[in-house]
């Protein structure tokens, strides 16, 4: 599902990613860890098409991404990739289910159409009453798993997440980390998660450490 080879990265005189190369098949769950300044934030940027590598490439679903135009790359962001952010990102003058159409409607699929999935996803995330609400309106629990949906509105091939629970009480956290396994298992997704959180470290599928920009 997702090959990097050789990545590299500099920001000015330093080196923060040192050549990387990871395979991560499709449906499965990956948690990458490691201190601050380890690289995590930038090689899932990286993969998510949100900043480009000094040298190497990164294939997703058999796509050189790293090979496309801008405005291809941004068509493929916004239909194969799905986003979660430690703080949830919604527009606060938006109800829920607005802001869980906004990708849809990105994409330039029909309002009925892209109401319907975002209901769908709602319900799913067990919000089917509290789409009417604005996030100013719902807890931290309830807003993350509204990004999540909103994440989730185009059917993307891949979630790539970073530190996704790190703004939420114990509660919310296992459940949100949960929801990645039932997500995983009813629409079949890869996940990408950086995070700090040894609880959600030790259950994903597999952990991939880093250090000073290179795999450990």
């Amino acid at each position: 599902m997702i090959d990097v080879n050789n990545i590299t990265k500099s920001f000015g005189s330093l080196q923060v990613l040192k050549g990387i190369d990871l395979h991560i098949d499709k449906g499965e769950i990956v948690s990458i860890v490691g201190p601050s300044g380890a690289g995590k934030t930038t090689l899932l940027q990286i993969m998510g098409t949100l900043d480009r590598p000094d040298s190497g490439t990164v294939h997703i679903d058999s796509v050189d991404v790293t090979a496309l135009s801008r405005k291809a790359l941004s068509d493929f962001r916004n239909r194969r990739l799905g986003f979660v952010f430690q703080f949830h990102q919604l527009l606060p003058e938006f109800t829920a289910i607005e802001n869980i159409m906004i990708p849809a409607f990105i994409a330039g699929t029909a309002r009925s159409a892209a109401k319907q999935r975002a209901q769908e996803l709602l319900q799913f995330m067990g919000l089917s009453d509290r789409g009417g609400h604005k996030p100013a309106e719902l807890s931290g629990g309830e807003k993350q798993r509204v990004a999540v949906a909103r994440a989730l509105m185009n059917q993307p091939a891949v979630i790539l997440a970073d530190e996704p629970s790190g703004s939420l009480d114990t509660q919310n956290k296992q459940e949100l980390h949960q929801l990645f396994f039932d997500l995983r298992d009813k629409y079949g997704q890869t996940f990408v998660i950086v995070t700090h959180d040894e609880q959600l470290a030790t259950i994903t599928d597999r952990t991939i450490h880093m250090r000073d920009g290179l795999l450990t």
